[in-house]
């Protein structure tokens, strides 16, 4: 036995609606799926429900960004602005700026130094000379900040005492 038709109006009960979402929305993920293996099909899919969840699928070997280019080449819609485009280009430096961070932090930690010339070997030489007189010099201050403070205690206990004695 087959199943009847439905008529394609908005659920009007919420729990009802929410069920049949959520079957839906599993389903039509199957699907993409289905079409991407049977197929070898390049499938994206993006759902918002109505709480503003986001679910989506990509099949696999597939890049998003290369999608959306080809989306944008085809139809004609224009989906990325200037702005945007700016916007990329500024995570695109920030994470080449991340990257040589991290390498320079390794090479700081002695890691990954193979690729380093002289020079460079010579400059984070005395860079790290730099941070041990740092160091060291702010080692060498605590015993004198701890001289002051047990002076000052010591003062505090001794005009407390002589208070104490006056009265």
């Amino acid at each position: 036995m087959g199943r009847g038709k439905i008529e394609i109006k908005r659920i009007e009960n919420t729990s009802n609606r929410q069920v049949t979402y959520s079957k839906r929305k599993n389903g039509i993920i199957k699907k993409a799926k289905e079409i991407t293996v049977l197929c070898d099909a390049n499938v994206s899919l993006v759902i918002y429900g109505s709480s503003g969840k986001m679910y989506e699928y990509c099949s696999p070997k597939t890049n998003l960004i290369d999608m959306l280019d080809r989306y944008q080449r085809l139809s004609g819609n224009k989906l990325w602005d200037a702005k945007h485009e700016n916007l990329q280009n500024e995570i695109d430096r920030i994470k080449k700026e991340n990257e040589s961070m991290q390498i320079e932090l390794r090479h700081l930690k002695g890691e990954d130094m193979t690729s380093l010339n002289y020079e460079e070997l010579i400059g984070y030489e005395d860079a790290l000379e730099n941070g041990l007189t740092n160091i060291r010099e702010k080692k060498d201050e605590i015993p004198k900040i701890m001289r002051k403070r047990e002076q000052v205690l010591e003062d505090v206990v001794i005009y407390a005492f002589m208070q104490i004695m006056l009265r």
